[in-house]
């Protein structure tokens, strides 16, 4: 088997499982915010902290194993212009991603207890909600500019 194209593929699966994974459980658990009901808001950030670990967490790692592999296979300069920009929104993903994953352990452990008691979530949580979401939208977006680099490959 051709070592390139099983990295390639691992790559690309890898960048889908990333991106697909990462907008389902943002739509699941922002749709389910939305309706206020503290059960099912601690079962959906319960499942979203493990989703993360078990999906999000190893294409994380992948991503940039094997694009660097792909990279020095095909001879590639790290410095060519849409790979640096690439690497860089990359970067910049994972800097608004970590916080993220913080913040979804914090809202699952105040869901927990809001469930636990019986109680509406603390203003806490909702802060929390806020900044979660607004760390989403600029990875999302960086994001779609890494999967353009990747396809387009435009000289700089």
């Amino acid at each position: 088997m051709n070592t390139y194209l099983l990295l390639k593929w691992l790559h690309i699966l890898s960048a889908n499982v990333l991106f697909g994974t990462g907008i389902g459980i943002a739509f699941f658990k922002w749709i389910t915010d939305r309706s206020g009901d503290v059960r099912a808001i601690r079962i959906v950030t319960e499942r979203t902290v493990m989703a993360d670990w078990i999906f999000t967490t190893p294409a994380v790692i992948l991503q940039p194993v094997t694009g660097l592999i792909l990279v020095y296979l095909a001879g590639y300069p790290l410095s060519s212009g849409w790979l640096s920009y690439a690497l860089l929104l990359y970067l910049f993903a994972g800097f608004c991603w970590l916080p993220v994953v913080a913040l979804q352990i914090k809202m699952r452990n105040l869901a927990r207890v809001a469930d636990q008691g019986n109680t509406p979530l603390p203003g806490q949580y909702w802060r929390y909600a806020r900044i979660w979401f607004w760390l989403g939208v600029p990875a999302f977006i960086a994001l779609l500019g890494v999967y353009w680099l990747m396809v387009f490959k435009p000289t700089f």
